[in-house]
């Protein structure tokens, strides 16, 4: 009797910790609205290695496009053309490295910020699967955010520089479909490193010990 007891009360307690996925965006967007300015420098890193990134997608696609449909004007003042150059893939690597670096820095420092918080949770009886849920919505909101507006920012630039370069015959041979392909393309990578950079503070956050994070003095 006192074990079916026992079952009854814990798959009551479950159901009280197992918060549903609605709320755990919730709480994650209210945390990146009370921290606006850090978030703000976080997708600042993000946005740049994006940017960056569809830069160079978009003058290759556009010269590579040129160079098939231009006029010959056009093509002569193109010159030898090729595909992305090793050394600018390597620009973009490190980039996005150190935008990993950046955003799991960032989730570090909010784990350290909310220790408090995080204590309060887990002596609520949050479980750990809550806490992790949580902080990979944050950092997967800031790459997304970032990751799309880097994208759109580095394809407007580079066009508009083409257009101004070599006039309008980058719009009347304009590779649309293949730099889409490329934005969609920096978008996962961006979205996708974000939510990687996190799993880490993610994981110290939930393997936190709710008596140690009430005692930190933040």
């Amino acid at each position: 009797m006192k074990k079916n007891s026992d079952k009854i009360q814990n798959k009551a307690i479950q159901k009280q910790i197992k918060l549903p996925l609605m709320k755990s965006i919730e709480i994650s967007f209210e945390s990146l609205r009370i921290r606006f300015w850090r978030s703000f420098i976080t997708i600042g890193g993000i946005f740049l290695a994006i940017a960056f990134l569809m830069s160079i997608f978009t003058s290759t696609s556009i010269n590579l496009a040129l160079a098939k449909g231009a006029s010959l004007e056009v093509r002569s003042r193109l010159g030898e053309m090729g595909d992305i150059k090793a050394s600018q893939m390597w620009l973009v690597v490190l980039s996005l490295m150190a935008c990993t670096v950046g955003i799991t820095n960032a989730m570090l420092m909010s784990v350290t910020e909310r220790y408090r918080e995080i204590g309060t949770m887990k002596c609520l009886g949050a479980l750990d699967s809550f806490i992790v849920r949580l902080f990979l919505i944050e950092s997967g909101f800031l790459g997304l955010v970032g990751s799309v507006s880097g994208a759109i920012a580095g394809t407007t630039i580079m066009t508009l520089v083409s257009i101004i370069r070599y006039g309008s015959d980058v719009i009347a041979t304009y590779p649309f479909f293949e730099i889409l392909k490329y934005g969609i393309f920096s978008i996962v990578i961006g979205t996708v490193l974000s939510i990687i950079a996190a799993i880490y503070p993610a994981y110290r956050a939930a393997k936190m010990t709710p008596a140690d994070a009430m005692r930190t003095e933040v």
